[in-house]
């Protein structure tokens, strides 16, 4: 029995070392996304000459991911989740490294391309660790975690990345990449131990189908999509909404920065209280659902302190919804298709990400903002239906 083995089949938790390098891989895929996404339009460089091009250059990374982490999760079933993990995150610091290395507008398409394919490839093999090297007994303590230092990238890396902008342009903020990725792959491969794959039967695409339309992989993919497009929501309209309230920067960047941190805050406080029984899945999932449709009721108001409780409930919604959520995948995947499961799941995340901006902001063209958000609260109240029953 290997190390990652014990730590799997045993009560007792693993050592807290062996979970910082998939903590710090999530966070890098996180910052990688948000650092360069937040930084390419005020950038000075010649590859951002319209903004269809920009548009073009910030839906690369992101449809990168969409394609790659059901195939990528698969194949980290096949060879085992740590050579993945390992794998994309070299990746990531050799297509960041492209760039560093040639400044030209044609090296930086083509890095953006290979960071979202590299991240495709650690980000699912990072969960399923998560999973496997934990026991059932703490998935709610370790994906909390998880999430935790996602959100600290998502949350650092445009402030970080417009500092290193700043201080020597985007390739600086390419170097820097670089180094943290490689950092984690050596980090990774010194303390993460080695989990072989799991002996699994023969898939059909039949029963690849049936299984990603169970309600077991459904429902909490359903919630994580429909946490992801409010988090997007949040962070991009509010501050529209601020501002046409006659708020200034300070007050709306507040609001924002207050979305994002309890949403950070929330999730490993969520995943203590699911491992320790106080509350279930779909009690869970049921509160974050409803709190954050409540938060997007309440911009119907107007006033710094109602725009900071908005985000406040978005935040702890949504951050109860992602440990959860990823906890009820584990829990219904076939332990030796995690990988894939986690893949296919990302997929569902990126498409919230995507469509819930599409969303409001399609209903507001022809209405106003407002209507916008109160479509989507009915969006999210409605995802209260794909519950289960009875409790998780």
């Amino acid at each position: 029995m290997t190390a990652g083995q014990a730590d799997a089949q045993s009560d007792q938790p693993p050592g807290t070392h062996r979970m910082w390098p998939l903590y710090a891989a999530g966070f890098t895929t996180a910052f990688g996304a948000h650092a360069v996404a937040a930084n390419l339009g005020g950038s000075s460089s010649d590859a951002v000459t319209s903004l269809l091009g920009l548009g073009v250059l910030l839906a690369l990374y992101d449809g990168a991911e969409v394609v790659l982490k059901p195939v990528f999760g698969t194949i980290a079933d096949r060879i085992g989740a740590r050579r993945m993990l390992l794998f994309g995150l070299c990746g990531f610091a050799i297509a960041s490294g492209l760039y560093v290395l040639v400044d030209r507008t044609g090296w930086l398409w083509a890095a953006r391309v290979g960071q979202g394919a590299a991240a495709s490839a650690f980000s699912p093999a990072a969960s399923a660790l998560v999973a496997r090297l934990n026991p059932a007994a703490r998935h709610g303590r370790a994906f909390g975690s998880y999430g935790f230092f996602k959100s600290l990238g998502y949350t650092a890396g445009p402030l970080l990345g417009g500092v290193l902008v700043w201080l020597g342009g985007l390739r600086l903020l390419f170097a820097t990449m670089t180094g943290l990725a490689a950092a984690v792959a050596l980090w990774a491969l010194l303390v993460v131990p080695a989990v072989p794959p799991l002996p699994r039967t023969r898939q059909t695409v039949l029963g690849l189908v049936r299984r990603l339309r169970a309600p077991g992989f459904l429902r909490p993919t359903a919630a994580l999509a429909a946490a992801t497009a409010a988090l997007s929501v949040g962070v991009g309209f509010l501050p529209v909404t601020g501002a046409s309230d006659g708020l200034g920067t300070v007050a709306t960047g507040a609001a924002v920065s207050l979305l994002a941190a309890t949403a950070a805050v929330v999730q490993p406080l969520i995943g203590r209280a699911l491992d320790a029984g106080t509350v279930t899945t779909r009690t869970g999932i049921a509160i974050g659902l409803l709190l954050a449709a409540a938060g997007f009721v309440c911009t119907a108001l107007s006033g710094v302190v109602v725009l900071l409780g908005a985000a406040a409930l978005i935040g702890v919604g949504t951050g109860m919804i992602t440990p959860l959520g990823f906890a009820a995948l584990t829990a219904s995947a076939p332990p030796e298709r995690l990988g894939q499961t986690m893949g296919a799941a990302e997929v569902g995340r990126e498409l919230g990400d995507a469509g819930g901006p599409l969303l409001v902001g399609s209903v507001a063209t022809v209405a106003v903002l407002e209507t916008g958000y109160l479509a989507l609260a009915v969006l999210l109240l409605l995802g209260l239906l794909i519950l289960p029953t009875t409790r998780s």
